[in-house]
């Protein structure tokens, strides 16, 4: 995804704040935004595949920067000055997000910029409103409440997802009697007010209280999910900051606005429902936070008497005589920084003649293309990572399965238990394989926060450790036979 509101806004915000007043672009201008469009669009067709999503971010970058400097160079910009101060603001701020912000941090990070972007765009149509309300024409003022209603929510909703994602807030869904009710009621007096303000466009107190309510709005509507659902989240929050933004570009008269904003909200949106399809989840469920009654079963009554732990020296001992590994990676692998490790793993067993593959759930890590990204970094072959459909026939043909910090996407209660809370939600086989080895450090339950019934499995063997820890032990275990 390629989130496009906020940098847009940094290159038109000088723009908006002239007032009303926005006069044709010159014609240089206008072809150079065209051909930023263009390179937006592309970028979002070559991220699609790994093969090809350098290119992509190379084509964004481009594009990004030739709108800006295009956007320098339009007649009415003068103060160049205050831009000046912006930008290093800004550079300042992303300079250390970029280089200190961990990698099991990025969809935290990811939500953040959504909630900033969302209110740049906010802020500018709040801007237009109280320079030029009464002068706004009615299309103009119904944009305006578009785009601060999407903005606001946004950046209060993906404030509350980066806290849920960070576990500042807790990650369990926060449910409480009349919720929708009073969401719903809380949208409604959101959308009253707005009407109030394009039909009574004078009287500027009335859009206090319609950004207060927006305000409110994002935080009820995202409090209540939980937080194995907050990729999806992002995913549809992404949407709302690119709607957001494509409305500001109406109300300040900017079509790389209308544009970029709609490929980002149009593009979120899409994801969010592949999302939701492979976590067998109802969009709609998701959307209002409605929490699944089923309860799962308690641990002791699933692992009590049936953990068997293994050692690096067994594991080795297991991979020694196996042909066929399927490595299948999850956040605690993330955490654990253990990608080169498996990177050196994998090497090892390829030269050992073992055919390794690995197991790409959806929903693997807390964003989508978490995992690929952290293999890509340890230069492990696009073409040996798996997504779950693929590797799923195969799995009964695997004689070793290691599962590295992923726990609900293997848990086969999603699979065999309608009972369960996480019941239907597409998952990688594992427990078809001849062994299945679980790295954890503990028994602790997934974001679903329910047992898994595969630890207790007849061929699950438990290595508990951290995850590049074992990986190394096993490597060097491995390397003595």
């Amino acid at each position: 995804m390629v989130d496009c509101s906020a940098p847009i806004f940094a290159a038109n915000v000088n723009t908006a704040l002239l007032g009303g007043h926005h006069p044709p672009m010159p014609s240089y201008v206008v072809l150079i935004y065209l051909a930023a469009a263009m390179l937006f669009a592309l970028s979002l067709k070559w991220l699609s595949t790994p093969r090809t999503a350098r290119v992509g971010v190379l084509a964004g970058e481009i594009g990004m920067a030739a709108a800006i400097i295009a956007t320098l160079f339009l007649p009415e910009v003068r103060h160049y000055q205050w831009i000046l101060v912006a930008g290093l603001i800004g550079v300042i701020a992303a300079i250390p997000m970029a280089l200190l912000v961990p990698m099991t941090a990025v969809p935290q990070q990811i939500a953040m910029f959504h909630a900033f972007g969302a209110l740049a765009a906010a802020l500018v149509g709040t801007a237009e409103y109280y320079a030029h309300g009464t002068a706004l024409g009615t299309s103009t003022l119904i944009a305006i409440g578009f785009e601060s209603l999407l903005g606001y929510l946004t950046f209060t909703g993906s404030i509350v997802a980066a806290g849920k994602l960070q576990e500042l807030l807790p990650t369990a869904p926060m449910g409480y009697p009349l919720q929708n009710f009073v969401s719903i009621a809380t949208l409604g007096a959101s959308v009253i007010a707005g009407a109030l303000v394009v039909v009574y466009p004078a009287n500027a107190l009335v859009f206090p209280i319609f950004i207060a309510l927006c305000l409110l709005f994002g935080v009820l509507l995202i409090m209540p999910i939980g937080g194995g659902d907050m990729p999806t989240v992002i995913a549809l929050l992404n949407s709302y900051a690119g709607l957001s933004a494509s409305a500001m570009g109406f109300v300040i008269n900017n079509k790389l606005l209308i544009i970029g904003g709609a490929l980002e909200g149009s593009s979120g949106f899409i994801l969010s429902m592949i999302m939701c399809k492979a976590m067998n989840r109802s969009f709609v469920n998701v959307l209002f936070g409605q929490v699944q009654a089923a309860k799962a079963q308690k641990a002791d009554d699933i692992y009590g008497g049936n953990i068997k732990s293994v050692n690096a020296e067994e594991v080795a001992a297991i991979l020694d005589g196996a042909s066929r590994v399927v490595i299948v990676p999850g956040y605690g692998l993330a955490v654990a920084q253990a990608q080169h490790a498996t990177g050196q793993l994998f090497q090892l067993l390829q030269a050992r003649s073992v055919d390794v593959q690995f197991g790409i759930h959806p929903v693997a890590g807390r964003m989508p293309g978490h995992m690929n990204v952290l293999l890509a970094e340890a230069d492990i072959p696009y073409d040996n990572l798996k997504e779950m459909d693929q590797i799923n026939p195969e799995m009964e043909n695997i004689d070793v399965a290691i599962v590295n910090g992923a726990n609900d996407v293997v848990n086969p209660d999603a699979r065999d238990n309608p009972n369960s809370p996480i019941a239907g939600m597409p998952i990688i086989n594992v427990d078809k394989a001849g062994t299945v080895i679980v790295i954890k450090r503990s028994l602790s339950p997934g974001f679903a926060g329910i047992p898994n019934p595969l630890f207790a499995a007849r061929n699950c063997l438990m290595y508990f450790s951290d995850g590049k820890k074992a990986m190394l032990d096993i490597i060097a275990e491995l390397e003595k036979l």
